[in-house]
């Protein structure tokens, strides 16, 4: 009986070690199986919210990528020429340059006439271009009419002597009046006190009168010659005063909205090399040349110095502040035509194409509109740019594949 429990026990044992080991084989397997198949399923989860397992870093957390971001090594980085800048608050000024033309002052221009008929008898001022001062003679002039002007008034102030001896006050008052007309209607012509001065020191009349220059100026136009006759109110002399000149400046459509009246231009001319010469702008004009889709500006120069000739062409520099804006150097911006993207350092060798918006430009810098904070570091070297345009592109297209895959899983 013994034996035969002993011989039971013998051929049980065994058999019952082999099978709970073979139980526990596949329970070990089972809890490995799960555990592989969770790390991967987390890992692709990652892969789709933007998140990549090789940017875990070495205190163990994680770093979020954006759709997009591209990483280049440090080696790359040396060997393409990165170079980085960054986005920050900065005063903009934005020059404006442009060429422009001198031209007369019109409302420093004016034109000599008479207001009588005559011959010209002596033609002082005789060449056009001649420089004239105020009160200088220009000309005289016989005239019948003036003739009997000064003889009427003569004979005026001799009645006026006269009537004075008469106890009627009336009379007496009368003489007075008359000379007084007789004045009048010499100075209606244009003759200066000077001349009718002595004329009542001459207490005859003269033959010719003498005209003078209304002011300082450059004889720009000369009608009239000796010994021409001339009709009442013909223009004989058109006058400039240089003293302040025009200049009509270019400007260009999409740089008008920062052109206003009032604002300073500087100027410099290939003739006067060195030398600068400051003005303002007084009118801008309300039309665009179609052909070259400019609009002229008018600015006022003082000229004192008479350097500044008409028809001198000039180099003209308009600076305009813009302020403290949000602004990133002009090699970070990269056009494609639809829109404006820059290229931001996250860190770590990743970059992260980015699309903003930018406005004026101002020397070596754009203001940033929208897309950028202050802080931020962008790349700016072109050669970048150029060599990894086409891993911008693949970032562009994968960003758009990433989004229209997450939506489809």
């Amino acid at each position: 009986m013994k034996r035969s429990i002993a011989l039971v026990l013998f051929l049980i044992v065994p058999w019952l070690v082999f099978g709970c080991g073979r139980g526990k084989e596949p329970a070990a397997h089972k809890g490995h199986e799960p555990e592989t198949k969770q790390d991967s399923s987390k890992e692709d989860d990652l892969e789709m919210k933007g998140l990549s397992m090789e940017s875990i870093e070495k205190e163990g957390k994680m770093q979020e990528v954006a759709p997009g971001t591209i990483q280049i090594t440090p080696e790359r980085q040396q060997l393409i020429g990165v170079k980085i800048g960054i986005v920050e608050m900065r005063p903009l000024t934005k020059v404006i340059r442009t060429v422009g033309r001198i031209d007369y002052d019109e409302k420093r221009i004016a034109t000599v006439s008479v207001k009588v008929g005559g011959w010209i008898e002596d033609l002082y001022v005789d060449f056009t271009g001649r420089y004239v001062r105020k009160g200088e003679p220009l000309l005289t002039i016989y005239s019948p009419e003036l003739v009997s002007t000064q003889e009427e008034y003569l004979m005026a102030r001799e009645a006026k002597k006269s009537l004075a001896k008469s106890s009627f006050p009336e009379v007496a008052s009368s003489g007075d009046s008359l000379v007084e007309a007789a004045r009048r209607r010499l100075k209606l012509w244009d003759v200066t006190d000077e001349e009718i001065r002595k004329l009542e020191e001459r207490g005859q009349s003269k033959r010719t009168m003498t005209f003078y220059a209304p002011f300082s100026g450059y004889v720009i136009e000369k009608s009239v010659y000796k010994g021409m006759n001339v009709m009442p109110g013909a223009a004989l002399y058109k006058l400039a005063d240089l003293s302040v000149v025009w200049l009509y400046a270019d400007i260009y459509e999409y740089e008008l909205p920062y052109i206003r009246v009032g604002q300073q231009a500087t100027i410099q001319f290939s003739s006067l090399p060195g030398e600068t010469f400051t003005g303002k702008a007084i009118y801008i004009y309300p039309s665009l040349d179609p052909t070259t889709r400019t609009a002229k500006v008018r600015f006022a120069f003082p000229n004192s110095h008479g350097k500044l000739k008409p028809e001198m062409f000039a180099n003209v520099e308009i600076t305009v502040p813009l302020g403290q804006k949000l602004a990133i150097p002009e090699g970070a911006v990269i056009d494609t035509g639809l829109r404006q993207v820059a290229i931001v350092d996250k860190g770590s060798g990743y970059f992260e194409p980015r699309e903003i918006k930018v406005g004026a430009k101002a020397e070596n810098y754009y203001e940033v509109i929208t897309g950028l904070k202050a802080g931020e570091r962008v790349v700016t070297s072109a050669n970048f740019l150029i060599d990894s345009e086409s891993n911008l592109k693949e970032a562009l297209g994968g960003m758009a594949g990433m989004e229209h895959g997450g939506q489809g899983k």
